[in-house]
């Protein structure tokens, strides 16, 4: 079985970064907002570098923990060899997991480090996830100089940084329940088209996830994927429709909830943050929903390999929170 179910774990504290676009988007509020895309460094690969390294010390730093009180810390990021993760790393001295799922690397990092609080004498763990638009723009498609036209089906990578705080402390989030994807694989090819790549991985996680604890789509106040953009969206609900006769009438795509029209990012948001990003900063600001399903969808795209004309393998992770 895909599915566990967790006593006490929660979600005790978070710090979110926010990008030059997204401090001016749908969201609600958020810790620290950056001016522009360098943050002061040289390039940016360094700035995602200190991204990470500014949530992490803010969270370390309001709860009064030493590098000694974390039992571990788990990391991802879009880059290379996930090499922002690394370097953050490097600063703290803690054992380090790094991970990478693409999109759906925020939602691994929770699945991780709650089966490590739940099953282990581990209490305090730390994960940190980040995107960059314009390293991630640069490695999988165009740099922005270029000037490459895009399709409406193409996403915006989101510009952020998202640290959090998982232990056995008693708090307002509760992770109750986890569901491991597997790799979906529809033979879809088109780098510009990533909501096409991840909906059915996405509708596989959520179907599994309802099977293993035997729950109905009305258990959860909020079903919210990440990021599978309005055109994704769209596909992940007729999906279910058609292939399992699942209609979902409390939904949400993050990837289409961060953005404004006005803001021109085509399909809507992307990118490791963008689903933590509405997740803290939007949707729970509005004390609204008290079970909330997030599905992070993840495209395991390959430059090497797109080139090659193979097709894009998907992924996606479902976590579910109790807001108490």
């Amino acid at each position: 079985m895909a599915s566990k179910q967790y006593k006490n774990v929660y979600l005790n504290d978070y710090f979110t970064l926010v990008g030059p676009l997204e401090k001016m988007s749908h969201l609600k509020k958020y810790n620290l907002a950056m001016d522009d895309y360098y943050y002061k460094e040289k390039t940016f690969e360094q700035a995602e570098v200190k991204m990470q390294n500014v949530v992490v010390d803010n969270i370390m730093s309001r709860n009064c923990l030493n590098n000694s009180d974390i039992n571990l810390l788990i990391g991802g990021d879009l880059t290379n060899q996930i090499a922002v993760s690394n370097y953050n790393a490097k600063k703290y001295n803690i054992p380090f997991i790094g991970l990478y799922s693409a999109c759906a690397t925020f939602t691994e990092e929770l699945i991780i480090a709650s089966n490590f609080v739940d099953c282990s004498g581990y209490k305090k763990i730390l994960t940190v996830v980040s995107s960059h638009n314009l390293t991630a723009e640069k490695q999988f498609r165009y740099p922005v100089e270029y000037g490459a036209p895009r399709p409406h089906t193409s996403t915006f990578t989101t510009t952020g940084a998202i640290a959090t705080l998982i232990g056995k402390k008693e708090g307002n989030i509760k992770i109750e329940s986890s569901t491991i994807g597997r790799v979906i694989d529809m033979d879809v090819s088109d780098a510009n088209n990533m909501g096409a790549v991840m909906a059915p991985a996405a509708a596989s996680t959520l179907v599994e996830h309802l099977n293993d604890l035997k729950r109905d789509v009305s258990y959860y106040d909020l079903i919210l994927t990440g990021d599978l953009g309005c055109v994704g969206g769209k596909i992940f609900q007729e999906f279910l429709e058609k292939n399992h006769n699942i209609f979902l009438k409390k939904y949400m795509d993050a990837g289409c909830e961060l953005f404004l029209d006005s803001q021109e990012t085509y399909a809507g948001g992307s990118g490791p943050a963008c689903l933590p990003l509405v997740l803290f900063n939007k949707i729970l600001t509005t004390k609204k929903y008290k079970k909330i399903l997030i599905i992070g969808t993840g495209a395991l795209h390959s430059t090497t390999f797109v080139n090659q004309k193979k097709s894009i393998p998907a992924i996606a992770h479902a976590v579910s929170l109790e807001v108490c």
